[in-house]
């Protein structure tokens, strides 16, 4: 499909949408007050996780444009959600290791869809502070015995 195909890249974000998401298994009840989806913090922490390496402002907001506009993927207050076209095309998409699955969504996106083209733009405050979050949350916390508790009486 050449320069207006789908990328590596949008396959990437979609595959840690899914994942981070938990492929619709972790649904939130219609009664609860946090809304299904997963925060951008999750989505890197994921993509970083698959690739070694976390996206950039730039690939995060042409993949989520790219995506929404197909139809797979939306966003609303900083929720991103699998849409269930988007989850039936993860549900179909022919078995592989994880290793190889961004390959083979990406060839899933390429036959089954076109890439489309939709308003939403991820600010660069918004990913730093993600990136932040998800950096600040990935380093273990020492451990430390209690103070004052020296086990005697």
């Amino acid at each position: 499909m050449g320069e207006n195909g789908w990328r590596r890249t949008d396959a990437w974000i979609f595959v840690s949408l899914v994942i981070a998401s938990g492929a619709g298994r972790h649904r939130r009840a219609a009664s609860t007050r946090r809304p299904e989806g997963v925060r951008l913090t999750d989505v890197l922490s994921t993509a970083d996780h698959l690739n070694r390496t976390i996206p950039e402002r730039h690939e995060v907001e042409t993949a989520v444009r790219r995506l929404v506009g197909a139809g797979l993927v939306s966003v609303s207050d900083g929720w991103f959600r699998i849409t269930p076209e988007g989850e039936q095309l993860w549900r179909s998409r022919p078995s592989a290791g994880l290793a190889t699955t961004v390959d083979t969504v990406q060839g899933v996106l390429s036959r089954r869809h076109e890439p489309g083209t939709a308003e939403w733009s991820l600010a660069e405050d918004d990913h730093a502070a993600a990136v932040q979050e998800y950096v600040v949350r990935s380093i273990p916390s020492p451990r430390r015995s209690p103070e004052g508790h020296s086990g005697r009486g």
